[in-house]
């Protein structure tokens, strides 16, 4: 269990477009856009949804923790999702931020086969999250 080193990525977060998805620049200068695998975080710019429950909150807190930041990226068996977005989990100094997002209530857990590598330890973070009502599972 654990991370691999040798397996992560290094990229620079060049923007944060929402809670739970982020552009990204490699070092031989290519971007991506990355979606966080195992979690969801509340709608702020769908085009035909309104601003959900906490989702601007959620927002503020990827962008002020990951913009301009250097990240390292882990895969999981599937590379791109159907929008053609790279899926991946991500560390800022060695801690898996997406894990952050759902201890903190900003995320909910979303697993979505076959990218499941770490769905049991998402799931008791939520689990706790929502026990002590952290963020969007206090407010709303």
């Amino acid at each position: 269990m654990g991370m691999n080193a040798q397996s992560l990525v290094r990229a620079r977060v060049t923007q944060v477009i929402d809670g739970d998805t982020i552009s990204v620049r490699f070092s031989d200068g290519h971007e991506e856009t990355i979606r966080l695998l195992g979690i969801d975080t509340p709608e702020t710019h769908h085009p035909n949804k309104p601003v959900e429950c906490f989702g601007p909150e959620a927002e503020q807190f990827t962008r002020s923790q990951l913009d301009g930041r250097s990240i390292e990226l882990e895969y999981d068996v599937e590379r791109k999702d159907k929008y053609g977005r790279t899926l991946a989990y991500i560390y800022v100094r060695r801690e898996r931020f997406n894990d952050q997002l759902v201890r903190r209530g900003f995320a909910r857990i979303l697993n979505i086969s076959p990218n499941t590598k770490y769905a049991s330890e998402l799931l008791g973070h939520e689990l706790r999250a929502k026990k002590s009502g952290e963020g969007l599972w206090g407010s709303c």
